[in-house]
């Protein structure tokens, strides 16, 4: 069942609300939560309480071919949100303790470090360094300001980057809450693709690239003759299931890149590290159900305008929009309420923007 109750969102509120809320410790012990005394950090780096510890079930096993790699992007400015996704993944999984995350960042930061070492204590992570000079001169101007920050583009490098052993990775946004296992999306059979997500064909494809794309017959053919003539679809690169193993003997990396210079010089789009992806692997990838991203919570990128739920279950909530302020009040709402919802539809409502 993809949504099964509140239970994780309320377990969220200690990341998200933060800080500040010191339960007594009665309720520390009987939860096995601690709070960490004496820690000190920035005035930049928000403190959080120490996660309960997510242990495997019997079932689990603890082979390599067991583990489940997630690969994220770690930033002080939106480091409560990947407190609230890292959290939400464990607490939803069957085998949390056989799940590794890979964050990417620009620069060691102690801080941001020491925080996730003692909120989970347990956590199985690896840290890397982004090189920002592997994007610098190719970035340009996008729509949002957010867009156009190196670590954006760093799922681009993701493959070269992580140890060679990790042959497939789940990328995932930090502005996301898991509720389903992450087990159903790793399992995914991606056939011969390289990239698998929920794919959207009935979204209007022809709005992420402007005129200058469109009036030249040479780029936009491009995606003509994919997959047996299936038509370009837009996907949404904030969750992906990648076959990095493929990905590096295909050098799409060297593809992206190509397309990135070509914006350098033409300005065929205007929505950051997303247009390089479609231009790519549109019409090419491994179609997931659309349960795996609930996105555009608060609103769209391009215009801001509200977005309908999908139908059906939901396993990953996904705020992609301008709105980004929604997600905060949605979770305080569900605080102060103390609530269980049935309808996660009908609770949604209010919160998927202005």
């Amino acid at each position: 069942m993809a949504f099964r109750s509140f239970d994780c969102l309320l377990l969220l509120i200690g990341l998200l609300s933060l800080s500040s809320l010191q339960p007594p410790l009665t309720a520390l012990a009987a939860t096995n939560i601690r709070l960490t005394r004496n820690r000190k950090l920035s005035q930049n780096v928000p403190f959080f309480r120490e996660a309960p510890g997510f242990r495997n079930g019997q079932a689990c096993g603890s082979s390599p071919s067991d583990r489940i790699h997630l690969a994220m992007t770690l930033d002080c400015n939106y480091l409560r949100g990947t407190m609230a996704a890292v959290q939400s993944i464990l607490h939803n999984s069957g085998c949390p303790e056989n799940v590794v995350f890979h964050f990417l960042w620009l620069r060691f930061d102690q801080d941001i470090k020491t925080s996730i070492k003692t909120t989970f204590p347990y956590l199985n992570f690896k840290l890397y360094r982004f090189d920002s000079n592997l994007v610098q001169g190719k970035i340009s101007k996008s729509i949002r300001e957010a867009l156009d920050e190196p670590l954006n583009y760093a799922r681009i490098y993701l493959a070269d980057i992580i140890p060679t052993y990790v042959k497939r990775i789940i990328y995932l946004d930090s502005d996301l809450v898991v509720v389903d296992d992450i087990e159903k999306l790793w399992r995914v059979d991606l056939q011969d693709k390289v990239l698998a997500a929920p794919e959207y064909c009935q979204a209007n494809f022809t709005q992420y690239f402007n005129d200058n794309f469109w009036s030249d017959p040479e780029l936009a053919k491009v995606f003509k003759g994919r997959d047996r003539g299936k038509n370009p679809c837009y996907f949404n690169t904030g969750v992906m299931v990648l076959d990095v193993e493929k990905w590096r003997q295909r050098g799409y990396l060297q593809k992206l890149e190509e397309w990135m210079a070509v914006q350098k010089q033409k300005r065929i789009y205007h929505l950051g590290s997303l247009p390089p992806f479609l231009l790519v692997f549109a019409g090419n990838i491994k179609a997931v159900d659309h349960s795996w991203n609930q996105h555009g919570l608060g609103g769209d990128n391009i215009e801001g305008k509200c977005r309908s739920l999908h139908p059906g279950a939901i396993s990953l909530l996904h705020w992609s929009g301008k709105g980004q302020e929604t997600r905060t009040e949605f979770v305080k709402k569900v605080n102060e309420r103390g609530f269980y919802a049935l309808d996660l539809q009908q609770v949604l409502k209010g919160y998927i923007c202005h």
